[in-house]
């Protein structure tokens, strides 16, 4: 694995470990417009990601906090393509996945995973 700074780690390990109590998922429309404000910097607002469309509550997780968060980048956004590229660029964070080789669309299954066994599903992007 590189360990440079435009490179993030695949996860291997879905389970938590402390498990996490969540909440049914929801399936309220969120535009695009929505979740770009939702990126962490309005504290009144929860920190949003969504992937391949579905929206997770990530608020309160550290990683995506919006000055020194490593994963900030992805706050806000759908950056699916860079989950699956396994990227903190901002220029590959984008929805558009469907193109990428299978071995890319699995990495971003298992972010998938990983991310509904830890966030609450808050919703799906709409309008995109």
């Amino acid at each position: 694995m590189e360990s440079s700074s435009n490179h993030v780690e695949e996860p291997k390990n879905f389970a938590p470990k402390i498990p996490v109590k969540l909440d049914p998922p929801k399936s309220d429309p969120i535009t695009v417009e929505e979740l770009s404000k939702c990126d962490g910097t309005d504290p009144s607002k929860p920190t949003l990601v969504a992937i391949k469309g579905t929206v997770f509550d990530v608020t309160g997780n550290a990683s995506y906090d919006a000055q020194k968060g490593p994963y900030k980048v992805f706050a806000g956004k759908d950056p699916s393509r860079a989950l699956a590229m396994s990227s903190v660029k901002p220029e590959d964070c984008r929805p558009d996945w469907e193109d990428l080789p299978d071995k890319e669309k699995k990495v971003l299954d298992e972010w998938m995973t990983f991310f509904s066994k830890r966030y609450n599903v808050v919703g799906k992007v709409v309008g995109s």
